[in-house]
């Protein structure tokens, strides 16, 4: 599988504070994702992920370093004219509506008009926003701009689209749209650097993840290979019994409306419990094992040692 992005050995720094000194933002940044896959760039704010996406997109030179993208220097026009781009707080004039907004991006790129216009169609369609493309920019709300700001990253049809945050500040509802307009665009051959701090989203729709702490890459790889399957525990939702009788069988999280909620380490406690549970006629709600989420691991690698 071709490599669409790479990066070695990456440093950046920046001189802070009233009387300046150097801080290291990134501490030798290397990996790179393959064509086609979603690749989650994971870490907590402050860790590093925008000053790496400056990097890639030439808006800020690293100290040190190199960066490729399908496999030119990362400057080079041929190999940037085909990046799309959402930043995380992008800015947008507030008096275009959607369509005349598309239309502005897509005169940039030189795309003739009738191409234009159905590429502007079809990307309305895509983010579901056919139906305000005659609303101006000022009246939308944060996922409409979002969703319009997606369209924006797709009009040059990128081989290639990074997206900064993309999910932050939404609704539910919101995030799964977005969400299901990313996994399109996979389904289309397209790739797509997701950089967030949403854990859930990123476990849900990514192929690989780099977790960066610090300014510096922690773990990366398949989800199923940094994540262990072993079981950690089980939850165990019950009625019928006394609590009192569930004592040294597991730890009590919850217990209300009739039914306890047990959390048991140990796989024989949790066979103690359902004989335990058919003895008194009881009932059984649930019965969930628990295995290592990327939360645990993102946890582990975030948290001061």
């Amino acid at each position: 599988m071709k490599t669409v992005l790479s990066i070695e050995n990456i440093h950046k720094s920046f001189s802070v504070g009233f009387i300046p000194q150097k801080k290291e933002i990134l501490q030798g940044i290397t990996f790179s994702v393959a064509e086609g896959e979603i690749f989650g760039y994971l870490g907590p704010n402050g860790a590093g992920k925008t000053t790496t996406l400056k990097c890639v997109l030439g808006l800020i030179f690293p100290d040190k370093g190199t960066i490729e993208l399908f496999g030119r220097p990362h400057l080079d026009p041929r190999a940037k004219e085909r990046l799309g781009f959402l930043p995380e707080n992008p800015y947008f004039y507030d008096y275009l509506t959607a369509r005349e907004f598309l239309e502005f991006y897509g005169q940039l790129f030189g795309i003739k008009r009738h191409e234009r216009e159905a590429r502007i169609a079809a990307l309305l369609k895509l983010v579901g926003m056919e139906k305000a493309a005659g609303l101006q920019l000022r009246k939308f709300s944060r996922g409409m701009l979002q969703r319009i700001g997606l369209a924006q990253a797709l009009i040059n049809e990128p081989s290639l689209v990074l997206l900064d945050e993309p999910l932050g500040g939404l609704d539910p509802l919101g995030r799964k749209e977005i969400r299901d307009v990313i996994i399109h665009l996979r389904e289309e051959g397209k790739t797509v650097f997701l950089s967030s701090h949403i854990l859930q989203d990123i476990e849900m729709i990514c192929d690989r993840v780099a977790i960066i702490v610090g300014g510096r890459i922690m773990s990366q790889g398949r989800l199923a290979d940094l994540i262990s399957e072993r079981i950690l525990f089980t939850e165990v939702t019950i009625s019928g019994v006394e609590e009192k009788e569930l004592a040294g069988l597991g730890e009590s999280l919850t217990a209300q409306a009739g039914r306890t909620l047990l959390k048991v380490f140990e796989e024989d406690k949790v066979q103690d419990i359902l004989e335990l549970v058919q003895k008194r006629h009881g009932r059984i709600h649930s019965l969930i094992p628990r295995t290592q989420t990327l939360e645990d691991l993102f946890v582990d690698m975030v948290r001061p040692q």
